[in-house]
């Protein structure tokens, strides 16, 4: 095992985040949020660059070109990671970092922003790109009498201001980082 890759076990083991090895110099760690429950951040530890990738969200069904300009505006203030998308357009966090440039803390750094990044914009990012399954899902739950406690984070578009718009909110007027 190469000495990052025993630093990637000794910082999940101290901050209890599950961490498991996917391969030789490849560690997939779960880190556990509050709006996006999970994310699961995978650290390929190579020659020269400790590559940084975790799945944010799948394609958004509307909007996209929306996402992606919100995704962009994002990018420039974020460290070490930024947004990028696949071939299908689904939305990761990637990054390289230099390998002798990683000690605990600055492991600690780049697990942390991966988190926060995710965890801070999943919620908006579901707005844009899933606005319209979001509305047909709590109509159909309140039709129905069923729970919306796990569409909480998207009442506000449902609120009686909100309820008057003909067309979604944009996601241009506040960045909620």
């Amino acid at each position: 095992m190469s000495d990052l890759g025993a630093l990637i076990e000794s910082v999940c083991a101290e901050r209890e985040l599950a961490c498991e090895s996917t391969g030789p110099g490849s560690y997939a760690v779960t880190l556990p949020g509050t709006h996006k429950l999970k994310t699961i951040c995978n650290l390929i530890v190579g020659e020269h660059a400790l590559r940084v990738e975790a799945f944010v969200m799948r394609q958004p069904d509307e909007r996209r070109e929306e996402l992606w300009a919100w995704l962009l505006q994002r990018n420039a203030k974020m460290y070490a990671v930024s947004f990028s998308i696949d071939a299908v357009g689904d939305v990761y966090l990637t990054g390289r970092v230099n390998p002798d440039a990683v000690d605990a803390d600055e492991l600690d750094r780049l697990l942390g922003a991966v988190l926060t990044y995710a965890d801070e914009s999943f919620d908006t990012m579901l707005e844009i790109g899933f606005g319209s399954s979001i509305r047909r899902e709590w109509e159909w739950r309140v039709k129905r009498g069923e729970s919306t406690a796990n569409l909480a984070a998207f009442a506000h578009l449902f609120e009686p201001s909100a309820g008057a718009r003909s067309t979604p909110p944009t996601a241009g007027g506040s960045d909620r980082s």
